[in-house]
């Protein structure tokens, strides 16, 4: 195909994608005012987390915390608890550093080139291309799992997605199609192509894409072998015992050490490995506290990106040991209401904190 020729094919694409996004767009609530802060926030909570989850954590976040100084002089403690639910909580810990880089290097304002916003902690090359081009009308696309997989199918590209030079070959596609007037809007149409026409599970919905005659995987019939993806690294596998230790209408919690899987967030004391009742109520006296009453509580699992907890359970009632050597114990008895306002406890321990 000759210049001419590809010019027009991108040219075409990139009308038919805009049109169908002018019509069928997903009613976002960081897309009402996309400025570079609320860009930023929506696309580090986006990271990892569905849409729908995240629409409610975003607009209590912005109550809590409206602007980039907010962000840059909230207190952790404070942070995790408004993050609490979305897991990966190296997200917020990120951006909360790159808002004090900005009010200490930037003046308080955000930079609107995606060289500079890679600067700041936390942002990675696709943010900050989302930044740049949808909050500064910078034209350069902002390449996802979701347009890796749109680029698959639409050029059937054979290849593994998940490496370097399939990421490369894509931006080199999307660049060439990409609408320089309205840089964000396309990026925004390509996410939501991906996310509700060209899907990662299941059949796509060929029929409803704007991109259909034009289209390798459809043409082909491969779209549902389309992308290829290389196996991905098992998770290691992990047997924890939980215990939901309660005196009175208290319940004991520590703080998780500063480094490490959840670091700095609340949890139910738990152990490596499946206890036995005896060895619980063992358990549960070297944290300072008698058991008076002890039942089994119904397993559960969480899954982290590399671990999987399979946890076992038990509800104790306790009563605290005038001997227990408060400064040798980091768990302590928090109120129930305390729980909800004050301490971030991750999901992994959703399942045992309904009482």
């Amino acid at each position: 195909m000759n210049t001419s020729n590809r010019n027009q094919q991108a040219a075409k694409l990139s009308d038919l994608l805009l049109s169908w996004y002018d019509s069928e767009r997903r009613i976002l609530p960081w897309r009402e005012d996309p400025t570079p802060y609320h860009v930023w926030v929506s696309e580090i909570m986006l990271q990892q987390t569905r849409v729908d989850t995240v629409i409610e954590y975003y607009q209590r976040f912005l109550r809590e915390l409206p602007d980039v100084k907010a962000l840059a002089e909230a207190e952790e403690e404070r942070l995790l608890k408004l993050w609490q639910g979305l897991g990966y909580y190296s997200r917020i810990r990120n951006m909360h550093k790159g808002a004090i880089q900005v009010m200490e290097e930037y003046g308080g304002e955000i930079p609107g080139t995606p060289k500079e916003l890679q600067k700041l902690s936390g942002i990675g090359e696709y943010v900050a291309a989302a930044i740049s081009s949808i909050a500064f009308a910078y034209p350069i696309p902002s390449v996802d799992g979701n347009l890796l997989r749109v680029y698959a199918r639409m050029t059937g590209y054979e290849e593994s997605i998940r490496t370097t030079a399939a990421r490369k070959v894509a931006t080199a596609y999307y660049e060439e199609i990409l609408d320089r007037t309205r840089p964000g809007d396309m990026n925004q149409a390509l996410m939501d192509l991906g996310a509700t026409i060209c899907l990662p599970n299941g059949a796509p919905l060929c029929g409803k894409c704007p991109w259909q005659m034009h289209c390798e995987a459809r043409r082909t019939g491969k779209e549902q072998q389309l992308p290829v993806k290389e196996e991905k690294k098992q998770r290691r596998k992990e047997k924890r015992t939980v215990l939901r230790i309660r005196t009175g209408d208290r319940v004991v919690i520590g703080k998780r050490p500063e480094r490490g899987l959840l670091a700095n967030l609340y949890e139910l004391p738990n152990a490596e490995g499946w206890l036995t009742e005896a060895q619980a109520e063992e358990a549960c006296r070297t944290l300072g506290y008698e058991p008076k009453a002890i039942r089994k509580l119904k397993p559960s699992k969480h899954i982290f990106s590399h671990v999987e907890w399979h946890m076992h359970a038990f509800e104790i009632e306790a009563e605290e040991r005038p001997d227990a050597s408060a400064a040798e114990n980091v768990f302590f008895a928090a109120e129930k209401s305390a729980l909800q306002e004050e301490y971030s406890i991750p999901t992994a321990f959703k399942a045992y904190m309904d009482f």
